[in-house]
């Protein structure tokens, strides 16, 4: 006899609470030079509470057919991956299905992009309550949330080609 066990991948746009993206550049572990990143997590305020709204992330992404832990999807490689990256006046937007999320970028995010044509996004289902859009993060906060573990390994980590508008 087998089984066969199901996930709840019920998705509800408002259970994922306020979501915010971060961007930042800097070194990474295999890189000789700066990697342009953006971080994507919810404030965990979403009618059901923050497990509610880790639920909620971690349904968009598997339905969106990202895995959650150490994979890096490659979209550079992958012209209809269902995550992309739009850089424009400033301006980093993401868009996957039901969901498009948008931030600022400092210059020297702007120089890496440049330079590597990609970014590094991560969009983790760990909620971070403290960092209010909106609101600056000290670098510190920033580094002790996105470089922990219990945020890397419940995050889906993507490489994003940078897409820029035609004119």
């Amino acid at each position: 006899m087998t089984s066969t066990s199901s996930i709840d991948t019920a998705f509800r746009p408002a259970d994922l609470g306020t979501l915010a993206v971060i961007a930042w550049s800097g070194e990474h572990v295999s890189e000789d030079a700066d990697v342009p990143f953006l971080l994507a997590y919810s404030m965990g305020d979403s009618p059901a509470g923050p497990e509610g709204s880790e639920a909620a992330v971690r349904a968009l992404l598997t339905n969106n057919g990202l895995t959650v832990g150490t994979t890096v999807h490659d979209a550079t490689r992958h012209p209809s991956f269902p995550v992309s990256l739009l850089v424009e006046a400033g301006q980093a937007v993401v868009t996957m299905p039901l969901l498009n999320a948008q931030c600022p970028v400092p210059p020297e995010w702007l120089e890496a992009a440049e330079a590597r044509g990609s970014a590094y996004f991560i969009f983790t289902a760990r909620p971070w309550p403290a960092a209010a859009p909106g609101r600056p993060v000290a670098e510190g906060e920033l580094e002790r949330f996105a470089g922990a573990e219990e945020t890397l390994a419940a995050a889906a980590h993507c490489l994003l080609p940078i897409r820029r508008l035609r004119s």
